[in-house]
Parts: C-alpha cells; sequence; structure tokens
C-alpha cells in the first residue's frame, strides 16, 4: 500500500518533466522564430530577380531594359534576368507581375501603353494599373514613336500622306505593335483628325512593324524610334512624323504631328513596376540604383543611341503621378479615336 509521502513526491516529480518539457518546447520554438526572423531579414536581394517584359528582343523597350538590368545587376550584386514576355499589347507581362509576390524579385520593365491605354481599350483587363502595381523608376523621359512609309510611297510630309490617302484608290494599311499599343491609338488619332481610312494591321513586336514596312510588306506603319533607324539609315523607310512633344534624337528632321498640324502630344515612356506590395526599403534601394545610372554620363550617351532622352533621378512618387496623369490623358485619346473598350 502506498504511502502519501511517496504519492506526493511522484506528483512533484511529474510536474517537475512537464516544467522541464515547457522550457525546452518553449525554447526550441525561440530559436526557430530567431532563425525565421534572421532570414526575413536577409538583406535584399539574397536571390537573382527577374525583370518581365512585355517586348520582344530587339525593341526599344529590351533594350533599354537590358541596360538597366546590367547597371542593377552590378549595384545590386545579383543577376537581374530579362523574361521577354510579348503580346497582347503588354497584359500577358503585366498579368504576370500584377499576380507575383511582392517580394521585390520580380519587377514589370514596360512601356506606357500598358498602364494608360489597356485600361481605356480593354474590356475586362486583368489588372488595374493603381490599384494592383507599385511605382518604382522611370528611366527615360517621355518621348514619341515613328510614322513612317515604306521608300515607294510618294510622301514627304504629314500633310502629303493625308492626301495620299484621300486619294487612294485601293485600300491602304498600317502596322503598328498591336490593338490598343500606343502606336495603334496615334494612328487611329490621326485618322479621326484626317477623315481618312487606313486598316490597322496589328503585329506582335514594333521590331516586326518595322522589318515589314522596310520590305514592302506594309506601306505605311507607326513603329518604335529604335528598331526603324537602321532601315531610315538604309533609305528603306521614310520618316513622315513623330507622335511625341519633340523630334527624335536620332531622327531630329522629322517633325512631330503636332508641327505639321496634327494637334497630338501624348508620349511615351519606359518604366520600372513592381507587384502591388513591395516592401518600401526595397522600393527606395531599387529607386536609388536606377537614380545612380541615370546620373553617369556614359549611361546617359547609351540612352541617347537609343533614341531615348535619359530621365532627371526621381521618386516612385513621381511615377505615380505621371502614371495618373497620362491615364486620363490617354482616355481622351481613346475616345477621339472612338476606341473605347465595349
Amino acid at each position: 500500500m502506498r504511502r502519501n509521502g511517496d504519492s506526493n513526491m511522484s506528483s512533484q516529480h511529474n510536474r517537475a518533466r512537464k516544467a522541464r518539457a515547457t522550457r525546452a518546447a518553449l525554447a526550441a520554438a525561440l530559436v526557430l522564430a530567431g532563425a525565421a526572423s534572421a532570414h526575413a531579414e536577409a538583406p535584399y536581394p539574397s536571390k537573382p530577380i527577374r525583370m518581365v517584359l512585355p517586348s520582344g528582343a530587339g525593341t526599344v523597350t529590351d533594350q533599354t531594359a537590358r541596360l538597366v538590368a546590367e547597371r542593377l545587376t552590378a549595384g545590386l550584386k545579383q543577376p537581374v534576368v530579362v523574361d521577354n514576355r510579348p503580346g497582347a499589347n503588354g497584359i500577358i507581362a503585366s498579368e504576370t507581375v500584377a499576380r507575383a509576390a511582392p517580394d521585390g524579385y520580380t519587377l514589370l520593365f514596360t512601356y506606357a501603353a500598358t498602364m494608360t491605354v489597356n485600361p481605356w481599350t480593354t474590356p475586362s483587363l486583368p489588372y488595374d494599373p493603381v490599384r494592383d502595381f507599385t511605382p518604382i523608376a522611370r528611366p527615360s523621359q517621355p518621348g514619341g514613336n515613328l510614322l513612317a512609309v515604306s521608300a515607294e510611297v510618294p510622301v514627304r510630309s504629314l500633310q502629303e500622306l493625308i492626301a495620299y490617302a484621300r486619294s487612294s484608290k485601293t485600300e491602304l494599311a498600317y502596322c503598328s505593335w498591336g490593338v490598343g499599343s500606343g502606336g495603334h491609338l496615334a494612328m487611329e488619332y490621326l485618322k479621326a483628325n484626317a477623315g481618312i481610312h487606313l486598316r490597322h494591321i496589328p503585329y506582335k513586336t514594333a521590331t516586326q512593324c518595322s522589318n515589314d514596312l522596310a520590305a514592302g510588306h506594309v506601306t505605311i506603319g507607326m513603329t518604335d524610334a529604335i528598331s526603324s533607324v537602321p532601315h531610315l539609315k538604309s533609305g528603306r523607310i521614310r520618316g513622315i512624323a513623330v507622335s511625341g512633344p519633340e523630334r527624335l534624337l536620332t531622327a531630329p528632321d522629322v517633325p512631330t504631328m503636332s508641327q505639321q498640324g496634327v494637334p497630338f502630344q501624348q508620349a511615351s515612356w519606359v518604366a520600372i513596376f513592381g507587384p502591388k506590395g513591395v516592401p518600401a526599403p526595397i522600393v527606395e534601394r531599387l529607386n536609388a540604383e536606377v537614380n545612380r545610372m541615370l546620373q553617369n554620363p556614359a549611361d546617359r550617351a547609351k540612352f541617347a543611341a537609343m533614341n531615348l532622352q535619359p530621365a532627371a533621378p526621381s521618386s516612385p512618387a513621381d511615377l505615380g503621378k505621371l502614371l495618373s496623369a497620362d491615364l486620363a490623358a490617354w482616355g481622351e485619346v481613346v475616345k477621339v479615336a472612338g476606341l473605347q473598350a465595349k
């Protein structure tokens, strides 16, 4: 028969074992929590960064992105890998980034139309440019695209092109880099303003449009400022007008649309966005690296060689303001052109 003293001693031992087990479990939990915290606070970046592009290889967006990626790689000490995902006027690439984790390892390097035109022209757009993205940096100043014709078209100015279209007895067509692109919108605005008819042939990239224009497969094209340069120099295409507020650096003899009587001022730009919710320290680090690049004379010269005016250093908030302003302005262009989403 067990005595009371033995029973009390046994209970004390049990309580002591339970206390030791509880302390051990708590210690283990603290160790795990500390490890998780240390991992969460690892310096950014600690692995390669993916920069998703809505453009194909060789386009102005692609070449600009690769220059920026090269500089970010050097500054961040981690590879920044360009991931070309052209098509659907940037919707494929934009949706990919909008749905990514907001950890700074998936970025969108995009042209303006993906953010400022698509919301007006695309029914059920799978992203919202304001709510679904974090503005980070803008490498270039707003600039224009090039309206050009193949060498056999007998026009040398915008007004001559308008007269040529009005008098043509056959249907004329023009190419751009996709339905709803900045090039498409600028041409549709021109058509509405001048009262002419031109059939639209959408290509997947501006490079394809430029190449077919040079080959004579299409006679009129609104293309970008870099894929058209070799063909301008060879004489296979002729610049007619620029769709931005200023003439192009590599085609200074080509007047803007506004200088030729068609009041069109909307410009294109390229910028970096992340998914919504990227932590502020990461945004600030990326923005600082881009701004450092924009102050480097050698890099500014490379921008100029690509027909781009490098932007002055700016903040993520500045990019957010530009996005909102251009979103409203392109909405007016879409209205005039009659291309609102149904």
